[in-house]
């Protein structure tokens, strides 16, 4: 049985009609294709716009960063008289990838840098790297040191102007060596004559030609011209630093994390387009933007490690 209410009373004001835009949205049409362009979209403005920031400006910052804290670290070892002086730290053991080992001084560049063990491409976005089959500077022996052309601060972008006869200076923990340079060369020049006993190089390798695509590697050699200091054993065969270590090597071990990023990536690009479904335009890229920026800078770096460490 249908119960009908009663009529309204005499005299009483009609019903308010509905405000304009009162009304329940309707529900948008679901557009699967419009989701799927959407989030492929969302996911390569945020690689595309990670690898430009990574690259550059947050590349910079990160190398200002942490030679900052390495700068920190390698003064208070010399103070305590711990700095390593080999392979291994005071305390016997082997060190770690990126540890401070030296501070490089070109007075002629205005270069002061802190130098890590290790020349893969992670270690070179801190600052030059060591690498780790060679002595260490003022040692008897061809000491190398690594660094980036342009990216993450371009701590070797002006090697190419050092003119022969440049002094470079080097602190360790065995003090200052200093070195003078002999000559740059690059693919086909002559190599420099060998070294006799009790003698000792520098060479600093960096990448050559255009930004951020290299044609070869540039090197500068400069000749010991202190007092060599005592090396303490380490094993010199060739090779069995890795591919990963030498000039313009790339990190394979970067797949990894590369992997897990991007699906952190593509996970934030789908809620992102969910949420643009319930939420709307505005509110979703409020929240959106951030959060696959900084996805994509994370992606971008590990995937850095994928590319030319000398870049």
């Amino acid at each position: 049985m249908t119960v009908l209410s009663p009529p309204p009373p005499a005299g009483a004001p009609p019903a308010p009609a509905p405000a304009p835009g009162s009304a329940p949205e309707p529900r948008r049409p679901e557009r699967p294709g419009f989701t799927f362009a959407g989030t492929a979209l969302c996911v390569l403005a945020a690689l595309l716009l990670g690898f430009a920031a990574d690259l550059t400006l947050v590349g910079h910052l990160q190398h200002a960063r942490d030679q900052q804290t390495a700068y920190g670290e390698f003064r208070r070892q010399l103070a305590l008289g711990i700095a390593p002086v080999g392979r291994q730290a005071y305390d016997g053991t082997t060190l770690e990838p990126g540890a401070p080992v030296a501070l490089l001084r070109i007075p002629a560049l205005g270069l002061k840098e802190v130098v890590g063990e290790g020349t893969t491409s992670g270690v070179l976005m801190s600052g030059p790297g060591h690498r780790r089959d060679t002595p260490l500077p003022g040692q008897a022996g061809t000491s190398v040191i690594m660094g980036r052309q342009w990216g993450y601060g371009s701590p070797f972008n002006g090697l190419h102007r050092l003119p022969p006869g440049t002094e470079i200076r080097l602190t360790t923990g065995q003090g200052t060596a200093t070195y003078e340079v002999s000559a740059l060369r690059r693919g086909g020049d002559p190599l420099p004559p060998p070294l006799k006993a009790g003698e000792g190089r520098l060479t600093l390798i960096t990448a050559d030609g255009a930004p951020y695509t290299p044609s070869g590697t540039l090197r500068v050699d400069a000749t010991l011209t202190s007092d060599v200091r005592p090396s303490p054993p380490r094993p010199r065969a060739a090779g069995w630093t890795g591919g990963s270590e030498q000039a313009l090597g790339t990190e394979n071990a970067a797949w990894l994390p590369v992997f897990l990023w991007s699906q952190a990536l593509l996970g934030a690009a789908l809620l992102t387009m969910a949420a643009y479904r319930v939420w709307g335009r505005w509110q979703t890229w409020v929240v959106g933007v951030p959060v696959l920026t900084a996805l994509g800078i994370a992606v971008s770096g590990a995937a850095t490690r994928l590319l030319p460490n000398l870049l």
